[in-house]
């Protein structure tokens, strides 16, 4: 079954965030949080304001914030290429789900070896959340999913016209920045989403 992870932006103010992630839970099945401009205390509050408004946090996967995960007990973990050691984390935390983005076959082999329990590969497609940069594409992508042994999703330029393209590659699952959070109406997107692939 597709996976949908909506991705955060790091466009909006805490508390407008927090109601759009409460407002999509229903529709995904992880949210990313990946707030670089925001500090540790903001996505603390960011956080807070979650548990008040019950979402689920099975569902809440830290992006580069070991530190907070641990805190508010939050079992998923995201890392970037240049970001902590997966080993070490999966050495320290193992009780951890912790993933990791990749760019290419090498990157995506050395972090299943490492421990990653999955890998987010991208961008599949131009996107204007990296403009300029040139789309890894969907060979790659195949090749990565043949190879592994641990899921692999897809993410950059998804739309509802080619996520069955990203889906027949090899994806387990999709990862959706602007779809979701950039989009007039991000419950509307992510419901159609879920209706289309759940």
């Amino acid at each position: 079954m597709m996976k949908i992870l909506a991705v955060t932006n790091d466009q909006y103010p805490v508390p407008e965030l927090a109601k759009m992630i409460a407002s999509i839970q229903s529709y995904v099945d992880y949210i990313h949080i990946r707030e670089k401009s925001k500090t540790a205390g903001e996505i603390a509050t960011l956080l807070t304001f979650l548990q008040q408004a019950n979402v689920d946090f099975r569902k809440i996967v830290l992006n580069d914030r070991l530190d907070l995960a641990l805190l508010f007990g939050i079992n998923n973990v995201h890392l970037p290429g240049h970001g902590l050691p997966v080993q070490l984390v999966k050495q320290a935390f193992p009780q951890l789900t912790v993933g990791c983005s990749v760019h290419s076959l090498e990157e995506a082999q050395m972090v299943e070896q490492a421990g990653a329990d999955y890998v987010l590969y991208g961008n599949c497609y131009e996107t204007t959340c990296k403009p300029g940069k040139p789309a890894n594409g969907l060979k790659l992508l195949s090749e990565i999913a043949q190879t592994l042994k641990i899921p692999v999703y897809g993410i950059g330029g998804i739309t509802q016209e080619n996520v069955g393209l990203v889906s027949a590659a090899g994806a387990k699952g999709i990862a959706m920045m602007s779809g979701i959070f950039a989009a007039k109406d991000p419950v509307k997107d992510a419901r159609n989403f879920y209706d289309k692939w759940r």
